[in-house]
């Protein structure tokens, strides 16, 4: 039997990472714009305060399970900014390119490039949902001042993994989902929901 389930996000890249993993077994995603939900608000400074704040959201406007992810990418020169800001970086509109132009002047004087993404995914039953399922996971890697890669979003093309002589946005989809912290997080959220 298939579980509906609404992800808290109209992201298409993270639609497709979230069906591939939690597909198989038994769950079919829905965006949150297909029911028009609006984006949640992001005033927590903390990812897993915003996942949950998301997730809780979707579900309450849908009245379905829901998922949500809060994730970004920490460079630890600064402080791990852009953090819980990442998607906005650059100010409004959101820009993946702007984000990326000022995450590499921000650390142009800094020697030290390495950085990690962090993703927290939070699954609730129902809006108020009081024991909420929640996963993590971290991939570390530095930052690139030049672009590779055409695979991938957000901060891929700049995020080097000196252990595969390769950007993120060059791996293949099946090698991110292995690899990246959505795949980690998705794969104990699998383990906890089984």
């Amino acid at each position: 039997m298939t579980q509906r389930l609404v992800l808290a996000s109209n992201n298409a890249g993270k639609l497709k990472e979230f069906s591939e993993i939690l597909g198989p077994i038994g769950f079919a995603l829905h965006a949150q714009g297909e029911f028009d939900v609006p984006e949640a608000e992001e005033p927590h400074a903390t990812f897993v305060e915003n996942a949950l704040e998301k997730a809780r959201h979707a579900s309450r406007l849908t009245g379905l399970p829901a998922l949500a992810d809060d994730s970004g990418v920490c460079v630890n020169a600064l402080g791990g900014a852009p953090g819980v800001w990442s998607a906005r970086y650059a100010g409004e509109p959101k820009s993946d390119a702007r984000n990326n132009e000022r995450v590499i002047a921000d650390l142009a004087e800094h020697a030290d490039k390495s950085a990690y993404y962090y993703c927290v995914l939070v699954y609730v039953r129902h809006a108020d949902d009081p024991q909420p399922v929640i996963a993590d996971g971290r991939w570390n890697g530095e930052i690139s001042a030049t672009a590779r890669g055409t695979g991938g979003f957000g901060y891929d093309p700049h995020f080097y993994l000196p252990q595969l002589g390769k950007c993120a946005a060059e791996l293949s989809p099946a090698e991110k989902n292995a690899l990246s912290h959505r795949g980690q997080a998705l794969r104990a959220l699998v383990e906890k929901l089984r």
